[in-house]
């Protein structure tokens, strides 16, 4: 009790972490409970976990691929089958990263019992949402190897690096959370504008268009997305069967991490604020 009381008041190095390290079993328990009350009344219950990305990508491999005829330089297999492939990798980031973005606004908010609990962690809130949406972007994940095989193709060993990958991603995300559900306790608003920027992002990276492709006056415009490098590096890994860019990784983890100490000390030195606003 004493020690929960003293991280929430002093600023601890290894905040960011070790706030879910210290609290480990009540983020898991969050997490499950966020995943199942998501599901929770629907006839095919956990099973939309797969089917709605299933769907998805069948929504935007009919639109890019047949209607827009969209193919990619490095395309293989059957003209649909290889994009669809190629498109799935980028929205599996994408949704990873959109659903942080879009709930962390409200993470606060949407949790207004806890704030009235002196001793219950707020720092805590962004990482059973984070667990959440890894546990959909593994369900992504697999619904793309079982697509893999059916469609006839090979399934690299290097995809067991995709884990690696996304950890940048994640770190990331961290601090966009903390920023973004500070904010959201005091700018109400800022709930209506996560929407649109994740789908800003989506159709400013390279999940749907080639950046090679690209004329030189927007290609920088999508490298500067957060979104390009790492599902690039997915590509690599999970479709191509080539080693990820190891020192574009650290760089961008690095970045990633400078990033979340700045999200968490913002969301320590506002929280004491949330009580009297919400």
């Amino acid at each position: 009790m004493n020690f929960t009381l003293r991280t929430s008041r002093i600023w601890n190095p290894c905040g960011p972490f070790m706030a879910f390290l210290t609290h480990r079993s009540l983020t898991f328990e969050l997490a499950k409970r966020d995943v199942a009350g998501r599901y929770r009344g629907a006839s095919f219950g956990l099973l939309w976990s797969v089917i709605s990305p299933f769907l998805m990508l069948c929504v935007y491999t009919f639109a890019f691929g047949y209607i827009m005829k969209g193919r990619w330089p490095e395309q293989t297999g059957g003209a649909h089958t290889g994009f669809a492939l190629i498109l799935f990798i980028g929205l599996i980031v994408h949704g990873f990263f959109a659903e942080c973005l879009t709930r962390s606004a409200t993470l606060v908010v949407s949790n207004t019992n806890f704030v009235k609990r002196v001793i219950f962690p707020l720092e805590i809130l962004p990482w059973p949402m984070i667990i959440s949406a890894l546990f959909h972007a593994f369900m992504n994940i697999l619904v793309y190897v079982i697509l893999t095989l059916v469609v006839g193709s090979i399934i690299p060993l290097t995809i067991f690096i995709l884990p690696i990958v996304l950890i940048p991603l994640v770190i990331l995300s961290a601090g966009i959370s903390w920023i973004f559900a500070a904010l959201g306790v005091y700018f109400r608003d800022l709930s209506q504008v996560t929407g649109v920027l994740a789908t800003a992002l989506l159709f400013t990276s390279s999940a749907m268009i080639p950046v090679a492709t690209l004329p030189p006056k927007f290609r920088r415009m999508f490298e500067l997305n957060p979104l390009t490098f790492i599902i690039d590096q997915a590509r690599e890994v999970a479709l191509w069967g080539r080693m990820p860019n190891w020192q574009g990784l650290l760089i961008y983890a690095i970045g990633a991490l400078v990033f979340t100490y700045a999200g968490y000390a913002w969301f320590v030195a506002t929280k004491k604020g949330f009580a009297d606003v919400l």
